[in-house]
């Protein structure tokens, strides 16, 4: 039976939280509970204002479809092709979903991020149901936050990283509520991919948040934040475009979907190589106190994780890689500052590699690899690392960003899964991978060797293997 057809035929259960009861969809020995507001309505007098706790309710809320979607635009392009994201209307956005084992009793627990750039993706994309975590013993978390303009605009008179904030509050929530559906909040492992990889770092990076994670996993998650002049470059470019000032009065007064056209308009045309001012995390006393890359040696939080070895064929086309001329790849490298020792060590671990992909691969390591090696080597606490190197039959992707996802999930035969992995992918890898990640939920030990001298890396394929971290000089060069 299909987990549509299962919920069509399930039966009602309720749970009592701290704000009211929360009534769910029970089938299968799994427990659903869906569109929970964990923050009010980030609208009105509310927009850009850190997120504020939802006042209780009187009647049982009924918890059985997802909460709306943050105001976000589709993919475009190729990407489009292959990523969806359900575009669900309304206002309370700041919502979680549950999945738990019917029988749950101070089970361990894992809070999901999803990725997107920091301006796509939604808890409600198919590849996210948590089914397959509380089918293994796991009360599975996930949670919407807000997106590009509203979560991470730069503006005078506006809180920063208000789409963390809004992490942290679901993670308060979590801690404060998750006992109700069987969970124990002193085993929360949070975790997340991409942009929700990110935001998982950040958080760890943040004391306040820290202390109610027990452990995390951080997959192809960029680990710098940046300081807020920078961070600011996308608002300024939105309010130019829009004739205003960056300020949250100015941009209050604007309707998101204004801030979203405006943020199209810019984007219309650029490519990887000079693509406008990306949302980014900024250092902040209050909510960032400290770039994840340094912050995360120095905590003691069991943390997994790893990246893909081809991330960059999901943002560069095959067209594009062909077009990148061996000019075009030196001029790139100079702009992003990338040692001629690293380069050459690109060239000889791919010495049948064309420029563009060369170029593509120095993207992937100077953006996710090197910095969590250099976290990796930099720790004392538990720190396993892993690299993803399956290779998709999909256009040319490889082992490119976000293939990792329905492996990690056990569901390669999601429609999500389908479009970037294609049909037939091993389903024992899936297994595999997703074992090792409720095993390091459970237990923190994934089932191979920390990262430590050797540099112990589990390489996921066909057939697995953990060996010494592949590729080190390049990731060496990069510091």
């Amino acid at each position: 039976m299909g987990d549509a057809e299962a919920q069509r035929s399930a039966n009602t259960t309720t749970v009592t939280t701290t704000l009211g009861e929360v009534v769910g969809s029970e089938s299968n020995g799994i427990r659903r509970f869906l569109g929970i507001p964990y923050a009010k309505a980030p609208f009105g007098e509310l927009r850009f204002r850190a997120p504020e706790q939802p006042e209780a309710w009187n009647e049982p809320l009924q918890a059985k479809a997802f909460g709306p979607t943050a105001p976000q635009t589709p993919y475009q392009g190729s990407l489009g092709e292959l990523i969806k994201v359900p575009a669900i209307e309304g206002t309370e956005i700041l919502t979680v979903n549950v999945w738990a084992p019917a029988d749950a009793a101070g089970a361990p627990v894992v809070l999901w991020l999803h990725g997107g750039a920091l301006e796509r993706g939604a808890a409600a994309q198919s590849g996210y149901d948590g089914r397959t975590f509380a089918r293994d013993g796991i009360v599975f978390v996930s949670a919407n936050y807000r997106l590009g303009a509203e979560g991470f605009s730069v503006l005078d008179g506006a809180p920063l990283n208000l789409g963390l904030r809004d992490a942290q509050a679901a993670l308060d929530w979590a801690h404060r509520e998750v006992a109700a559906f069987g969970g124990d909040p002193g085993r929360i492992t949070i975790m997340g991919e991409s942009a929700g990889g990110a935001l998982v770092a950040a958080l760890l990076s943040q004391p306040q948040a820290r202390a109610k994670a027990a452990r995390a996993i951080i997959q192809s998650g960029p680990l710098e934040a940046v300081d807020a002049v920078k961070a600011r470059r996308a608002s300024d470019a939105i309010a130019k475009q829009l004739g205003i000032s960056t300020s949250r009065e100015a941009f209050a007064a604007a309707e998101p979907a204004d801030l979203l056209r405006a943020r199209s308009e810019i984007a219309a045309g650029s490519s990887p190589l000079s693509g406008t001012p990306g949302y980014a995390l900024a250092l902040d006393p209050e909510s960032l106190p400290a770039s994840p890359v340094d912050a995360l040696a120095g905590i003691d939080t069991p943390i997994l994780i790893g990246t893909n070895t081809d991330e960059y064929r999901l943002w560069f086309t095959p067209e594009a890689l062909a077009g990148i001329s061996g000019a075009k790849a030196w001029i790139a490298r100079l702009a992003m500052r990338v040692p001629g020792r690293a380069a050459r060590a690109v060239r000889k671990a791919f010495p049948s590699a064309t420029p563009g992909e060369q170029l593509g691969q120095i993207v992937t390591d100077k953006l996710l690899r090197a910095p969590a090696t250099r976290v990796a080597r930099a720790r004392t606490a538990p720190t396993f690392v892993y690299e993803f190197a399956w290779e998709s039959p999909v256009r040319d992707l490889r082992a490119a960003h976000a293939l990792d996802l329905a492996f990690a999930f056990d569901l390669l035969e999601d429609e999500d899964a389908v479009r970037l992995n294609g049909e037939g992918a091993p389903a024992g890898l899936g297994r595999e991978m997703h074992a090792a990640w409720v095993a390091f939920i459970r237990d923190g030990d994934p089932g191979w060797p920390a990262f430590g001298e050797g540099r112990a890396t589990r390489v996921f394929n066909e057939r697995s293997e953990t060996v010494a971290q592949r590729r080190a000089a390049i990731v060496d060069a990069l510091g």
